[in-house]
């Protein structure tokens, strides 16, 4: 059976962030995934998590200025320096929270930057990225989003995902699937899983369209969900939809399609 990790982004954001650690854990969750945890103390996020009995199995890179519209600066040519400065700092929470894994969102293509120039500094800062989080002791993902949802985002296919993997050349970076955004992209969610499941460290999850709770769309879960387990993933799944109601009210899923 799937073992799920709670986004407390998402889930639970009827309360206030710190209160969604307890929430989680009466919700029968063990573990928790994130955006950012730059905006809280270290040693407070530490504490929900222990107090609570939870792990914490992925945050994000800081990606820019995410109230302004930005979402991530891995493609930014003149932001080197400001990504490898948020390089430092997730790793300083990662290692803080026993956080093993850490995604990089690429952003969104400059304007008057080539796509050539764009390849260019992602692999150069994913080179820097996935060196110093292995020293470290973190494995770095590579997540690709959907460009309905974020126009112009740099990432947006499992493939060209990939083709970073093959050029970055580090064992330590892995792609980060989101099953919603594969959906919305280029669908072939099983085939997509058994052929590069050996290359995916983390998969998140949501329905489409409306990016609901599992059962609610198109994708048919209780088949993928026993389709993940029959080609030996063991890792986390992050919850990462938007509940329609309370974000206990809707959790009949997890019962209802694992069986």
């Amino acid at each position: 059976m799937p073992k799920f990790a709670a986004n407390l982004t998402m889930l639970f954001n009827e309360l206030p962030f710190m209160q969604r650690f307890e929430a989680a854990a009466k919700a029968g969750f063990k573990a928790v995934e994130y955006l950012f945890p730059y905006a809280y103390d270290k040693k407070e996020l530490a504490a929900a998590l222990r107090d609570n009995g939870l792990v914490q199995v992925l945050h994000n890179l800081p990606a820019g200025d995410w109230d302004a519209g930005e979402r991530g600066i891995g493609c930014h040519p003149d932001r080197v320096g400001e990504f490898r400065e948020g390089v430092t700092r997730a790793i300083e929470y990662a290692t803080a929270l026993n956080c093993p894994k850490v995604n990089c969102l690429l952003g969104k293509l400059p304007a008057g930057v080539t796509a050539a120039d764009a390849r260019k500094v992602v692999v150069d800062n994913l080179r820097f990225a996935a060196q110093e989080l292995q020293n470290a002791g973190i494995r770095l993902l590579i997540e690709p989003i959907n460009t309905f949802d974020i126009p112009g985002f740099y990432l947006n296919r499992t493939d060209q995902a990939l083709s970073i993997l093959d050029e970055v050349g580090s064992t330590n970076l892995l792609v980060q699937y989101d099953i919603y955004h594969a959906q919305r992209m280029e669908g072939e969610l099983g085939n997509t899983l058994s052929k590069h499941i050996t290359r995916i460290g983390h998969i998140q999850l949501a329905d489409n369209p409306g990016r609901g709770e599992p059962g609610t769309g198109e994708i048919n879960y209780p088949w993928l969900f026993k389709h993940i387990d029959s080609i030996g993933y063991d890792g986390w799944i992050g919850c990462e939809y938007k509940p329609r109601g309370t974000t206990v009210e809707g959790l009949g899923w997890r019962s209802a399609l694992t069986q």
